[in-house]
């Protein structure tokens, strides 16, 4: 999971050292020397709306965002994700399993119980379908869910069976755990989830590893979603007992790696497969060193292609890998073997490479039941128009990470590090920077909200910076911090 660590503490601008002096009781605090990074806002309606972030910051305004109060959360753990779904209730989630709850619309807020805090796992996201009803996401694959507002949290995450794709490559201890029944989570953080305002019944989640899942009974089933592109290299066949790529096939090879070096959110997959007759004949007396020794010079005369052609080798995952040792798994599961040489069997001897869907993904927005964007790192913009099941790609024209985006009255607005802003008229499928209205913004954006009149909405970001807008993102302009504040942190 440091990878998973790496990327969101990055994307979340976590200022190291940064110190806020907190009054007590609940209520409003004294003023910070210096402003928290604010990752998550939650638009109740035009004049109410809370924001959360580093170092337990929590913002509420009840003016339209013509003030702000610092609100007293109980904790110094970061807040990634907060859901008000009235003018009253509402969660906010963050660091190691923290999940506080809210009865008077952010004024205060008290810690709720919950197994993810004695699990360690950080939360990220947080949505509120109602006063009593919330999901939550994180990661190890979290997602658990109240519907007795917060009294109770049920544990619905991702977990590893013996057919998972990740369960040979656990440790033993785990793998004897799976065996018996217990709850193994998955190595996969879960960064959002949204839901559609009822009598909707549609949900999603969203994460790192491209991982899609959409539900059309509020979360009482999930279904993962597909990301499909256009590219699909074909498989490179070869002859028995053959490692030798043709010319043709390194042709192929080369020019697949030229279309994707290019687009960090595409990784290559590379699978190698034996006939009946190899697998017979290189595995004979129950012993497979041959065919494993066959099926690695595969993946290696691939990759070395793809890298000689400037694919970098972390790109490059192989499904399938020879496990040369395998006795050892063997001795606690007696079809181990079996179950590898029969995943490997094909009609025709070779190596599948295919391409393996990586986005980050941070933010779902859905306009109407069928219609909905994800934003994601390294410029990444997918588009459903079928409910989640599946998403294509749009183009963005930049590389910097987009951590949100939603629809105002008039267009899409995408925001994101280093000051990106895009907007688009036309449901997504062209991206352009605000042409005026927008202020010189050269830190990070997190997150973006709009009240249900879709003209009133805010941006949060680093050190505390709030925008507001009330002419569906028209124009925006800096309310938060106060001139004051701002101009004494620059000195």
């Amino acid at each position: 999971m440091l990878f998973s660590r790496r990327v969101l503490a990055s994307a979340l601008g976590a200022a190291a050292l940064t110190l806020s002096a907190c009054g007590g009781g609940g209520h409003e605090t004294t003023s910070f020397e210096i402003n928290d990074d604010l990752f998550s806002v939650s638009v109740i309606d035009p004049k109410n709306a809370v924001a959360v972030g580093y170092y337990g910051a929590i913002l509420q305004t009840q003016d339209g965002g013509a003030t702000w109060l610092r609100r007293e959360s109980g904790t110094r753990r970061s807040l990634y994700s907060v859901s008000m779904p009235d003018a009253k209730h509402g969660w906010a989630v963050g660091q190691l399993g923290t999940i506080l709850r809210t009865d008077d619309g952010g004024a205060t807020w008290k810690e709720q119980a919950n197994d993810k805090r004695a699990q360690g796992v950080h939360l990220f996201g947080v949505h509120a379908l109602d006063a009593n009803t919330a999901w939550v996401v994180g990661e190890w694959g979290t997602r658990i869910f109240t519907s007795n507002g917060g009294q109770t949290w049920e544990d619905d995450s991702l977990t590893i069976d013996e057919a998972h794709p990740q369960f040979v490559w656990l440790a033993p201890a785990d793998q004897e755990r799976v065996r018996k029944g217990q709850k193994v989570y998955e190595d996969v953080g879960l960064n959002y989830v949204y839901c559609r305002p009822l009598p909707s019944q549609h949900c999603w989640i969203a994460g790192e590893f491209g991982y899609i899942y959409f539900s059309e009974d509020r979360g009482k089933n999930w279904v993962r979603g597909e990301i499909k592109g256009d590219i699909k290299p074909e498989p490179v066949a070869l002859g028995y007992n053959e490692i030798d790529l043709s010319p043709e096939d390194i042709q192929q090879l080369e020019s697949f790696a030229e279309r994707i070096k290019n687009e960090p959110h595409l990784n290559v997959l590379i699978e190698p497969v034996a006939t009946d007759r190899e697998i017979a004949e290189l595995s004979k007396d129950g012993r497979p060193d041959k065919l494993f020794d066959l099926l690695d010079a595969r993946i290696t005369a691939v990759k070395s292609v793809l890298e000689e052609a400037g694919l970098l080798s972390d790109r490059m995952r192989v499904r399938g890998s020879p496990p040369y040792d395998w006795e050892d798994f063997q001795k606690d599961d007696p079809t181990f073997l079996k179950r590898y040489l029969d995943g490997r069997r094909a009609a025709t001897p070779g190596i599948q490479v295919n391409v393996a869907q990586n986005p980050y993904l941070f933010t779902i927005r859905f306009e109407d039941e069928d219609n909905g964007m994800i934003s994601g790192l390294g410029g990444v913009m997918l588009h459903s128009g079928d409910a989640g099941r599946t998403w294509s790609y749009e183009q963005t024209g930049r590389k910097q990470a987009l951590f949100a985006v939603d629809r105002s009255a008039n267009k899409l607005i995408a925001i994101g590090e280093k000051g990106l802003v895009r907007y688009s008229v036309d449901d997504g499928e062209t991206w352009v920077p605000p042409k005026k209205g927008f202020p010189d913004i050269f830190t990070f954006m997190r997150d973006i909200g709009f009240a249900k009149d879709l003209k009133t909405g805010f941006i949060v970001g680093q050190r505390g910076m709030v925008l507001r807008t009330d002419d569906a993102g028209d124009t925006w302009h800096q309310v938060f911090p106060p001139e004051d504040e701002a101009e004494a942190e620059k000195s």
